[in-house]
C-alpha cells in the first residue's frame, strides 16, 4: 500500500513533483500508478512519433521560423497527450499486460475488489437472471441501516454504498462462501491482503484486463454478519490514503464513485459508472429520497 496517491493526468512528465509522487507509486507497485506509468510512456512514444514526423517533412522554407517551429512543438505536446487519452494508441494496454505477466504489476490494489459485471458478482457463481423487484427490495431493507451508519462516518450519500454493495454482491445473490457453504458475508468484495488476520474464504472471482473477464481464485475477509462488512469497508476507506478522495464527497455519488476507481478499488474501467447507475435506479425507483420504513424503495 502506498502513501502515495497516483498522478491522474497525462501531463505529468513536465511536471516535476507529480512525476515524484507517481513514481514513489509504482515503486510500490500500485496498480493505478503503474497504469499511469504505462500512459506516460505511450504519450512519450507519441510524442517522439510525432517529432519523428516533422522531421521527416522538413522545415518551411518560406514560413518557416524559429518562433514557428516553438509554437509546433507547443501543439504537438498537447497533440501527443490527446491522442493518448481514454483508450490511447493501445501501447499502454500492452505494457500493462506486459507487466502483469512478469510480476511487476497486479490486476488490484491490495485490499481491494476485483471488478464485477451487472449481473455476475465478483466472488460469487454466476446468475443468469437479474434480481427481481423482491429480492432487490429485501436487500435494501437489511443493509440500509449499516449504510447511514457507514455513510455517515464516510461524510458519503449511503445509496451509493447499497449500490455499491448491491454490485460487489449482486444484491446479496453472489457473497463468497467458505467450503461448506457459510456466508462471508463480505458485502464489498474485500480481499483478505497480508495484513489480514482475521477469518477469510477462498472463492472464484473475476478480475477485468483490457476489457476482458479472466477467472481466478482469490482469499476473501470474512465476516460474523453485514453489520461487520460494513465497519471494515469503513475502516478500509479511512486507512487508504488510496481512497481519501472518496469520503466527505456528500450527495455527488458520482465523485464518490470515481474517487474510489482511480484509487484502484475495482479492475472494471466501468465500476464508477455501474455504482452511480445503480444508486440513481435506487433513487428514481422511490418517490423520495431512500430511507428506510415508509419511504422504502422498490
Amino acid at each position: 500500500m502506498s502513501g502515495s496517491a497516483p498522478v491522474a493526468d497525462a501531463s505529468v512528465y513536465g511536471d516535476l513533483a507529480g512525476l515524484d509522487a507517481l513514481r514513489k507509486s509504482a515503486r510500490n507497485h500500485d496498480p493505478a500508478a503503474v497504469r499511469q506509468v504505462a500512459k506516460q510512456f505511450e504519450s512519450l512514444f507519441a510524442r517522439m512519433l510525432i517529432k519523428s514526423m516533422r522531421a521527416a517533412v522538413g522545415r518551411d522554407p518560406i514560413f518557416g521560423s524559429d518562433q514557428t517551429e516553438a509554437y509546433q512543438s507547443m501543439f504537438d505536446d498537447q497533440l501527443s497527450l490527446d491522442l493518448t487519452r481514454g483508450h490511447g494508441l493501445g501501447l499502454a494496454d500492452m505494457l500493462v499486460r506486459q507487466l502483469q505477466k512478469s510480476g511487476v504489476a497486479t490486476g488490484s490494489a491490495p485490499g481491494s475488489t476485483s471488478a464485477p459485471s451487472a449481473t455476475r458478482s465478483p466472488a460469487g457463481p454466476a446468475t443468469s437472471a437479474p434480481a427481481s423487484a423482491a429480492e432487490r427490495k429485501h436487500f435494501i431493507s437489511q443493509v440500509w441501516p449499516q449504510a447511514q451508519q457507514a455513510g455517515a462516518a464516510l461524510g458519503v450519500d449511503p445509496a451509493g454504498l447499497v449500490a455499491q454493495a448491491a454490485l460487489e454482491s449482486n444484491w446479496g445473490r453472489s457473497v463468497p462462501q467458505g467450503t461448506s457453504g457459510q456466508s462471508s458475508h463480505n458485502l464489498f468484495g474485500i480481499k483478505a491482503g497480508a495484513g489480514w488476520d482475521g477469518p477469510a474464504v477462498a472463492a472464484r472471482t473475476q478480475e477485468v484486463e483490457h476489457g476482458e473477464p479472466v477467472a481466478t481464485t482469490a482469499s476473501f475477509r470474512a465476516y460474523g454478519n453485514p453489520a461487520e462488512s460494513f465497519s471494515d469497508y469503513v475502516a478500509l476507506l479511512r486507512s487508504n490514503p488510496r481512497y481519501a478522495a472518496a469520503l466527505n464527497t456528500g450527495s455527488d455519488i458520482g465523485a464518490f464513485a470515481t474517487a474510489l476507481q482511480r484509487g484502484g478499488y475495482a479492475t472494471d474501467p466501468d465500476y464508477a459508472q455501474k455504482v452511480s447507475a445503480l444508486a440513481s435506479q435506487l433513487k428514481l425507483a422511490s418517490a423520495r429520497p431512500i430511507t428506510g420504513g415508509a419511504g422504502e424503495p422498490l
